[in-house]
């Protein structure tokens, strides 16, 4: 496979995904203070979204991509 068509394929699985799982949630942990022994920590929440258009142009571009890598052979 060419490395266009490799590409091709990755953008259409990144966009596919990207349709399926709309957000991304993670938790982060940060130490607020520390004394000695005692530590106090906070929990903080991140989520990233998705867009739907993202991931439709990220399949879209993927299936050129690969048609282009086919083409040229």
């Amino acid at each position: 496979m060419k490395p266009i068509a490799i590409l091709g394929v990755l953008l259409i699985v990144l966009g596919v995904a990207g349709l399926f799982f709309s957000r991304v949630t993670w938790t982060e942990t940060k130490p607020v203070v520390e004394l000695g022994p005692l530590q106090v920590n906070a929990q903080e929440d991140h989520t990233v979204w998705i867009p739907t258009a993202a991931g439709v142009v990220a399949v879209l571009a993927g299936l050129g991509l690969v048609f282009a890598g086919r083409r040229s052979s």
